[in-house]
């Protein structure tokens, strides 16, 4: 869950300046500066996996694969720090210091009971207007269950991985990653 830090409206530039200075994290949501809470043991391990296996199966690909540390500029409504990003072809900066990425591929959201309704709703409508974004996957962390959306033009087709015995697929980024791996050593329920 999110927290706002301050009453006040902050620019971009000034957002920046105090994010990069600050000891924790926080984003950027149409001007008001927003702390990030921190993860389960649920949401930790399947962020770990996921991040060993969608990097093991890009290794050799023209991708990049962050973990939750790069922040993502969202056109103009703000910076946020998607769970998980990939970056396909030469990956683009918002300035010198490397530290805002503008054209993900795709994009990852771990589910949580706080988050999960803004990660489905207005977050997503903020991706969406990500020019180079292709994907958007959610993943559950109470059950064995992901969720693709995929650009096709102007619409998002959504495609339903369940059980640990699927595997999620990608399409803009090539690489199959099982949910059994995803989901290792988390308690989940077989997917619905």
């Amino acid at each position: 869950m999110a927290f706002p830090v301050r009453s006040t409206p902050c620019t971009p530039s000034e957002y920046l300046a105090l994010e990069r200075a600050a000891s924790v994290r926080s984003e950027l949501i149409d001007g008001r500066v927003v702390a990030m809470a921190g993860a389960s043991r649920a949401h930790s391990l399947i962020a770990i996996n996921l991040g060993r296996e969608v990097s093991g199966a890009l290794r050799g690909q023209p991708c990049e694969t962050y973990d939750s540390d790069m922040r993502v500029k969202v056109a103009d409504t703000g910076y946020v720090y998607p769970d998980l990003t990939i970056a396909c072809g030469e990956a683009r900066f918002e300035d010198d210091h490397l530290d805002t990425l503008v054209d993900p591929t795709v994009i990852f959201e771990i589910l949580s009971p706080s988050t999960e309704a803004f990660d489905r709703g207005e977050k997503f409508a903020r991706y969406r207007r990500i020019g180079s974004l292709r994907e958007y996957v959610l993943v559950s962390q109470d059950r064995a269950r992901v969720e693709r959306y995929a650009r096709a033009g102007d619409l998002w087709v959504l495609a339903v991985v369940e059980g640990l015995d699927g595997v999620l697929a990608l399409e803009s980024a090539p690489c199959r990653i099982p949910l059994r791996a995803v989901y290792e050593r988390v308690a989940v329920a077989e997917g619905g």
